[in-house]
């Protein structure tokens, strides 16, 4: 494998983080520091612990940090869906993020495949 901006999951998941940034920036003021916060954070923690896994160069360790990856996107797919219930979120702005998770997640499980020793070809670029 190169480097981790050849991992498409990482380059789908720096996507989806733009994206979650940009539809945070009309929620009400009020929740800045709270959903919003939350869901920025979990949003940059996805392609964060791709790169911080790549770069141990072990398959053990990045098999650990998918995991914590796949976790920080069920968090932004539950936060997502929040905001939708709440009323910050457009119905098509909500389907857009929503297919956007779900392709990052299954990347992540290709990755995890891959890490686990189940796949030997190394998930690279596109």
């Amino acid at each position: 494998m190169q480097g981790h901006r050849d991992l498409v999951a990482w380059q789908r998941a720096m996507e989806l983080v733009t994206e979650i940034y940009r539809a945070t920036r009309s929620f009400p003021k009020d929740e800045l520091y709270q959903l919003v916060s939350q869901l920025r954070r979990a949003a940059v923690s996805v392609p964060s612990n791709l790169a911080e896994g790549h770069g141990r160069n072990s398959r053990k360790e990045f098999h650990h940090v998918i995991s914590q990856a796949r976790g920080s996107l069920a968090e932004v797919e539950t936060q997502v869906e929040i905001a939708k219930n709440l009323g910050f979120l457009r119905p098509d702005c909500t389907s857009e993020l929503l297919m956007k998770i779900a392709e990052v997640g299954r990347m992540l499980t290709g990755l995890r495949a891959w890490s686990a020793g189940v796949s030997r070809e190394a998930p690279t670029s596109s």
